[in-house]
């Protein structure tokens, strides 16, 4: 529409988050924060004592005795349908015959207090005949123990060019989970309505997708059922699937008992029982010329799914289309196939199986520069992409809008790279107690759901007599700014502050079937609804403007493309006499009848994928950027530290500066995080060890590097996307990798053209084993030398 405002005062500036007072002050409330009310129940739950085995008796006898204990449910209890699904239907919501995970629920007690509810469960009663679990990768493709079908991607004749390479290598490389640590754990709230309707308060990414299991579970139809998310405490994917078992917790309790229930799990609880991000194990081949220009990629992926599907064919899906990263692979064959063990479901993390893909191709650089002796950076630009016919993805779909190679020349020289590496390479040699390492990583994150029909929203505004609006989207805000980002564009559309918008909570009573805010694609297509329903009142609203105005001028009628939205006010662009102020306007559209209020949708356009081919256009659009990391290493203990970062992104024109910055570092800390210290430890009995804060460490404040330079590109050439911006969510997360490829490389120095066999995450025990080995192979190799003289 012509006459939206043509100044942007809030788009384009750092306007403070939405919440970020409330969340200083303690105001802004999470699920535990509700003051319990009259007769609310507390809900815990009684989960497998081992990873695998049959249920002989769940005797609960005892725990119904106890005082205070209100209610004891098993699966028998459920009126619907016991097992759910996001994608394929085959997970308990309470086990039944057999337990296949550590913690897997099997009963729900309901207590008056936390006391009594934490009393009924340790006196419930369940036996278990174990089996032998499966826990790893490797033991999973051995008894051909799978999840979901085989799916592949391929390009060019791979065989061929490899037979043809100048230079092979050939290995398998190793990343294993992350958990996600968002500070609020699952929590849910499910208060009984009338003629049998539940309305539930839930810590969920996903409002549609909790009230539709809600619905199959509890044998109720979804008109039955409303889901609302105010805010969450953290999420990171790990709140997309994973919040639906205690919402059907607290809701099994409300249906039975007719009285509000409350599920909050324990910190120890929460990092047991639900899912993280997927340990993947890859075999890869790859064939390049001397110049160090790939030209035959073979990757086969396995992934630790766990023990039922979850998102897992989603994510496998995401890691074989960034199997390239930001690199031309002309020749490749890719195969991803995911495994079920005696694992908590893994499930969504930020990045959605990226990460791994990328942490994969980017190794296989750095093993390349190693075995040719060269910089690992004009590796990097040799194969990124440019121009046709180097523009096209495995996949088929062009890279448009590129600017790829001109992010790595301009943080080349931004952050000194040469000159650093120089030092680096020239300090390992001199010292004896540390090593130094320096490495630049890219990333190119494609943008969307990678199934068709979630790439949708929807959003409902409403404006008021005296000129106030409020907006509800099925966005739902769990720190990262979203609601922030579709107020300024809100208060835009209409050319009024951005206090005078109010974004009101997520419930699926407003926004029906929304898809998860996920993907990096919330403001996207949320954003996007908000200003379709905005467009949609303002052509109404001018179109009164023109008769009102004319009414003043002796009927010289304006036309309505020329009403303006600015400064607060309506007014004629012609003729600036007739102006009136936006609240005083929006009251004589009321008395004139004008309808104020719209539901605007959009869908994402010119998006395609056919999985069976494997060929299409999956994304709308690519977020790019690179970072050049600079790591320390102390010789005799393995001791990591990143000493140094520059990052550089394109994330076209930015709609809050402050929250993009602000979501680039959080993206790359979690990122270097899962590549430099986040170690997920089980023992052979599938028990999570690393449960707790003392035994899981993600980075502090003393992990941040000194050095933290971050730039943004000048692009605008987006315009396709709302308001030209780009995604920001997930892309920096995967330049986390680039500290990891910083410890390849110093220990690199150490092992010359040898292979560094160094897994994912670089921790400092990891660091040190490998190095240990590296000289180790160096000492065998010097005795048997002195041998043969």
């Amino acid at each position: 529409m012509t006459n939206r405002s043509k100044t942007m005062p809030t788009v384009g500036q750092s306007i403070p988050h939405d919440s970020g007072t409330g969340h200083v002050t303690g105001e802004a409330l999470y699920i535990d924060d509700y003051t319990p009310i009259a007769d609310e129940l507390f809900v815990e739950f009684v989960g497998s004592p081992t990873a695998c085995g049959k249920i002989e008796s769940v005797d609960v006898s005892e725990a119904k005795k106890l005082p205070g204990v209100v209610g004891v449910y098993t699966y028998r209890d459920v009126l619907g349908h016991n097992i759910f699904g996001p994608v394929i239907c085959d997970e308990p919501f309470l086990a039944e015959d057999r337990v296949d995970y550590v913690g897997q629920p099997v009963v729900v007690v309901a207590g008056e207090t936390r006391e009594a509810a934490l009393a009924g469960r340790k006196a419930v009663k369940i036996d278990v005949s174990p089996k032998q679990p499966v826990l790893d990768i490797d033991t999973a493709i051995q008894k051909k123990q799978f999840l979901g079908p085989e799916r592949r991607i391929e390009r060019g004749d791979f065989d061929s060019a490899w037979d043809s390479s100048q230079h092979t290598i050939e290995a398998t490389f190793e990343s294993n989970g992350q958990e996600q640590f968002y500070l609020e754990s699952q929590a849910c709230i499910a208060y009984p309505g009338e003629q049998g309707q539940l309305m539930v308060e839930s810590s969920t990414q996903n409002p549609t997708e909790t009230q539709a299991i809600l619905a199959e579970v509890l044998g109720l139809g979804m008109h039955e059922v409303v889901v609302r998310c105010k805010r969450m405490g953290g999420a990171f994917g790990g709140k997309e699937t994973q919040g639906v078992i205690p919402a059907l917790m607290a809701a099994l309790v409300s249906q039975k008992t007719g009285r509000p229930a409350r599920v909050v799990y324990t910190k120890d609880d929460d990092m047991k029982i639900t899912g993280k991000r997927h340990p993947y194990k890859t075999w890869y081949k790859a064939g390049f010329d001397s110049e160090g220009r790939l030209n035959a990629v073979k990757l086969d992926y396995y992934s630790d799914g766990g023990a039922s599907a979850d998102l897992s064919t989603g994510i496998m899906e995401r890691t074989l289309l960034h199997a390239d990263n930001a690199y031309y692979l002309p020749n490749v064959k890719l195969k991803g196939r995911i495994c079920k063990t005696n694992i908590p479901p893994n499930t969504a993390f930020r990045g959605f199986g990226g990460p791994q893909a990328i942490a994969v191709i980017e190794n296989i650089i750095q093993e390349v520069a190693a075995k040719l002796g060269k910089d690992a950076y004009d590796i990097r630009k040799i194969n990124c992409y440019g121009g046709s016919p180097r523009n096209t993805t495995p996949y088929g779909q062009e890279v448009k809008n590129n600017l790829m190679p001109q992010i790595l020349e301009t943080l080349a020289k931004t952050s000194d790279y040469k000159k650093r590496l120089a030092e680096a390479e020239a300090f390992n040699k001199q010292s004896p107690t540390r090593l130094k390492g320096i490495a630049m990583t890219a990333v190119k994150f494609g943008i969307s759901f990678t199934t068709k029909f979630l790439n949708q929203g929807n959003a409902l505004v409403s404006v008021y007599t005296d000129g106030t609006v409020q907006v509800s989207t099925g966005a739902t805000e769990m720190g990262q700014g979203v609601n922030t980002k579709i107020r300024q564009i809100v208060a835009d559309e209409f050319g009024i502050p951005v206090d005078r918008v109010m974004m009101m909570t997520t419930s699926t009573e407003k926004n029906i079937n929304t898809s998860p805010t996920a993907a990096s694609a919330g403001t996207d297509l949320n954003g996007a609804a908000a200003s379709n329903a905005c467009a949609e009142i303002r052509q109404r609203m001018a179109k009164f403007a023109a008769e009102l105005f004319a009414q003043k001028n002796n009927h010289l009628a304006p036309s309505p493309d020329e009403i303006r939205f600015e400064d607060g006010h309506v007014f004629d662009r012609r003729n600036t006499d007739n102006r009136v102020a936006f609240g005083d306007f929006a009251n004589q559209a009321r008395m004139a009848r004008i309808d104020l209020g719209a539901r605007g949708f959009y869908l994402t356009p010119g998006i395609d994928f056919d999985r069976d081919t494997g060929k299409g256009n999956p994304f709308f659009y690519f977020t790019t950027g690179a970072a050049v990391a600079e790591v320390s290493i102390d010789r005799f203990t393995g001791d990591l530290r990143v000493v140094g970062v520059d990052l550089l992104m394109d994330i076209g024109r930015m709609i809050n500066p402050g929250i993009d910055h602000g979501q680039v570092i959080g993206g790359f800390v979690q990122g270097m995080g899962w590549c430099t210290a986040e170690q997920l430890v089980y023992n052979d009995k599938g028990e999570l060890l690393s449960y707790s804060p003392t035994t899981y460490k993600i980075p502090n404040i003393t992990d941040i590097p000194k050095r933290f330079n971050i730039a943004f590109m000048d692009n605008g050439e987006n315009s396709k996307n709302i308001r030209s911006s780009k995604a920001v969510g997930e892309p920096p997360l995967m330049l986390g990798v680039a500290a990891w490829a910083a410890a390849k490389h110093a220990l690199g120095c150490v092992a010359g053209k040898e292979s560094v066999p160094l897994k994912l995450p670089a921790t400092n025990e990891e660091v040190l084993m490998c190095l240990t080995g590296i000289e180790h192979k160096q000492r065998e190799a010097d005795k048997r030398q002195a041998s043969t003289h």
